[in-house]
C-alpha cells in the first residue's frame, strides 16, 4: 500500500479532554446536595409529624424501691462514673464492663414540674427492677406548669363528689365537666377580650383626646374642658357596662372553680392547681386529659389530630412550649404579603430604568455593581438600619406629627410589622432587580422593533409586550424574594417580631390593620423555643414541628407563585421563546 492510500491515524482524545471527570464531579455535587436537603427533609418531617403523637406510660420500679412514671422519651448510651459503678452490683457491673463500660439510660418525661422541680429524668437502665404500663394511669395537658402524669381519684363540685375511679364513670363525667368548663373559658375571653377590650379602647381614646385638646390649645382652654366633658360622659355611660362585663365574667370564673379532679402521683401527692395550694387540680386549667394506655388506635388518631388543630388555631402557652402558633403563622404570612406589596413595584421600576431607559455606562455599571453587592450584605446589618431609619427617625417623626399625645408611649416609633416588612423588602430587593432585569433582556429586541414600527412608543411597548412577556421571570424574583424573606429571623428581632403577641396586626377594630403592632414569627419562634425556653427538651419537639409548619408555608406560598407564573407562560407563549 503506498503511503498516499494509507488510512489517516486517529489519535485518541484523553478522558479529561473530553470533559467526563467534571461530568462525574458535577453529579457527585448534585447527588450530595440532594441528599443533605433530603436528609433535613426527612429528619424535620419524621420528628415534627410525630411530636403529637400519644406516647404510652412506663412505670418503673427502681431496684432502690423508687417508682417512676412518665413517656419514654429517647435512650442513648453513656459511661457512667467510678462512684456510680461502685454503687452497683457485681452483676450489674460485670455486665457493663463486659460491653465495654458502656451502659443505657432512658429520659422519661415525667411532668408534674410542681411536685419534682423539672419534667424530665434519666433513669439507667441497670437501676430498673421491673417496668409495665399501668391502665389508670393518665396524662393531663395543662394550661401552666406542663403536664401532668398521675391516678386520678375523683372529680369534685365543691366539696361533694360526683364521679371516682370505683364507679368507672370517671371518664365519661371528666370529659362532660371539661367540656364545659371549656366552654364557659371561652365565654371569659371574649368578655375581657373583645367585649372589655372595646370598652377600654373607647375610653382610652377619650383620654387621648383631652390630651390632644390640651397640646393643641392649651391647658383649661374652651377646647380642652369640651374635650375633658366629653370623656367624663363616656366613662360615666360605659362604667355600667364595664361592671356588668366584669361581673358576668368573675362568675363564671366561680364556676369554673368549683369543678375540681383529684389526682395523684405515684406516691400518693396529690397534684395542685397551683404550686404550694392544698387544693386539687381545677378542671377548667386543663386541656386535654387521656389514660395512654388504655388508648385504642382510633382514640389516639383522635388525640393526634386534636393537638394539630390546637396547634394550629390556638395561642402558644407555657413559654412558647406548649399550646399552638397561631399568632406566629398569621403574623409571617401577613409580613411576607407586606413584603411582596413593597418589593414588587420598587424592584420592577428600578430594573425598568436600568435595563431599558438608563443610558449604558460606568454609572449604570456602578448600580448593577452596587446592586450585587447588597443581596452579599448580612441581614443584621439591614436590620440595624431598618431599627435607626424607620423605626426611630421615620417612626419618631410620624408620631410628634400624628401622635403627639400618646408621646413619650412611642406608636410607629417603635418596631412595628410595618417596619419589619419595609426592613426585609430592602433586604430582598436586589434579587428582584436582578431577577427582572434578566427577564426583560430575554424578550427579543425583534418585538420591541415591530412594536415600534406599528407605532407604539417607548412605554407602550414596555406596557403591552415586555413586561407581559417578562412577567414569569420577574414572578421567579418574587418567588426567591418571598423564600428569603419569610426565613430571615436576625432583622425581625430588632424590627417588631416578639416572643408573644397579645394582639394580632388585623382584628375587628378599627382601623382593622394595625402596622404599628409587633407581631409573631414562625422562624422567631423556633429560635426562642429552641434556645430561650427554660427546658429544652420540653422545647425540642416544638421546634421541629414549627419547622415543618414553616416550611409547609413558604412551600404553600412559593406553589401559589408558581402556579401563576405558569399560567402566565402558557398565556405568552409563542414561537420566538
Amino acid at each position: 500500500m503506498s503511503p498516499a492510500t494509507k488510512p489517516p491515524v486517529r489519535r485518541s482524545t484523553p478522558i479529561s479532554g473530553r470533559g467526563e471527570p467534571f461530568v462525574w464531579l458535577t453529579g457527585i455535587g448534585l447527588s450530595a446536595a440532594t441528599l443533605m436537603i433530603v436528609s433535613l427533609l426527612v429528619l424535620v418531617i419524621s420528628n415534627g409529624t410525630l411530636t403529637f403523637w400519644p406516647a404510652p406510660l412506663h412505670e418503673l420500679t427502681l431496684r432502690d424501691g423508687t417508682r417512676v412514671l412518665g413517656e419514654v422519651r429517647r435512650t442513648e448510651s453513656y459511661r457512667p462514673g467510678p462512684e456510680e459503678l461502685e454503687a452497683l452490683s457485681a452483676d450489674v457491673r460485670r455486665g457493663i464492663e463486659d460491653a465495654g463500660g458502656v451502659a443505657t439510660r432512658l429520659l422519661l418525661r415525667t411532668g408534674n414540674y410542681d411536685l419534682y422541680g423539672d419534667d424530665f429524668r434519666w433513669v439507667s437502665e441497670h437501676a430498673i427492677a421491673s417496668r409495665r404500663e399501668p391502665a389508670e394511669a393518665w396524662l393531663i395537658e395543662r394550661l401552666e406548669w406542663g403536664p401532668a402524669i398521675g391516678i386520678p381519684r375523683e372529680i369534685r363540685r365543691g366539696a361533694h363528689p360526683i364521679a371516682d375511679s370505683a364507679h368507672g364513670k370517671l371518664a365519661e363525667v371528666f370529659e362532660r365537666e371539661r367540656s364545659a368548663a371549656a366552654a364557659r373559658s371561652r365565654r371569659i375571653q371574649v368578655l375581657e377580650k373583645h367585649d372589655l377590650g372595646r370598652i377600654n379602647d373607647r375610653l382610652e381614646k377619650g383620654r387621648l383626646a383631652v390630651r390632644r385638646a390640651a397640646i393643641q390649645n392649651g391647658e383649661g382652654s374652651p377646647e380642652h374642658q369640651e374635650a375633658a366633658s366629653r370623656a367624663d360622659r363616656l366613662e360615666h355611660r360605659l362604667g355600667e357596662d364595664h361592671h356588668r362585663i366584669q361581673e358576668q365574667a368573675a362568675l363564671l370564673r366561680a364556676q369554673n372553680d368549683e369543678v375540681q379532679v383529684v389526682i395523684e402521683d405515684l406516691d400518693g401527692r396529690l397534684i395542685t392547681s397551683r404550686p404550694g395550694s392544698e387544693d386539687p387540680l381545677r378542671v377548667s386549667q386543663v386541656v386535654r386529659a387521656y389514660p395512654a394506655n388504655a388508648l385504642g388506635w382510633a382514640a389516639r388518631f383522635g388525640v393526634f389530630l386534636d393537638r394539630w388543630v390546637e396547634f394550629l388555631t390556638s395561642e402558644p402557652r407555657e413559654a412558647n412550649t406548649e399550646g399552638g402558633v397561631f399568632p406566629a403563622i398569621f403574623g409571617t404570612f401577613m409580613m411576607t404579603v407586606m413584603m411582596s406589596l413593597a418589593v414588587a413595584p420598587f424592584g420592577i421600576m428600578a430594573a425598568l430604568y436600568l435595563r431599558e431607559y438608563a443610558r449604558q455606562g460606568p454609572v449604570v455599571s456602578a448600580v448593577r455593581i452596587a446592586v450585587n453587592n447588597l443581596a452579599g450584605v448580612p441581614s443584621i446589618v439591614y436590620g440595624v438600619f431598618g431599627l435607626g431609619f424607620f423605626c426611630y427617625a421615620l417612626g419618631g417623626t410620624i408620631d410628634e406629627i400624628f401622635f403627639p399625645e400618646r408621646l413619650p408611649s412611642p406608636t410607629f416609633g417603635t418596631g412595628g410589622i410595618l417596619w419589619a416588612s419595609l426592613t426585609l423588602a430592602l433586604l430582598t430587593v436586589p434579587v428582584v432587580i436582578v431577577a427582572t432585569e434578566e427577564a426583560l433582556a430575554a424578550v427579543p429586541r425583534s418585538m420591541r422593533e415591530g412594536s415600534y414600527a406599528c407605532g407604539a412608543s417607548r412605554w407602550q411597548t414596555i406596557w403591552r409586550i415586555v413586561l407581559p412577556r417578562a412577567t414569569p421571570g420577574i414572578m421567579t424574583g418574587l418567588i426567591l424574594a418571598m423564600a428569603r424573606g419569610a426565613g430571615e429571623v436576625a432583622p425581625l428581632m430588632i424590627t417588631g417580631v416578639v416572643k408573644l403577641a397579645p394582639e394580632l396586626p388585623f382584628d375587628t377594630q378599627f382601623p382593622f390593620l394595625h402596622l404599628e403592632r409587633s407581631f409573631m414569627h414562625l422562624g422567631f419562634h423556633i429560635y426562642d423555643v429552641g434556645f430561650q425556653s427554660r427546658n429544652s427538651e420540653a422545647g425540642k419537639p416544638m421546634v421541629y414541628t414549627t419547622t415543618l409548619l414553616l416550611i409547609g408555608l413558604i412551600l404553600m406560598m412559593n406553589l401559589a407563585a408558581i402556579a401563576l407564573r405558569t399560567r402566565l407562560k402558557r398565556r405568552f407563549r409563542s414561537d420566538h421563546f
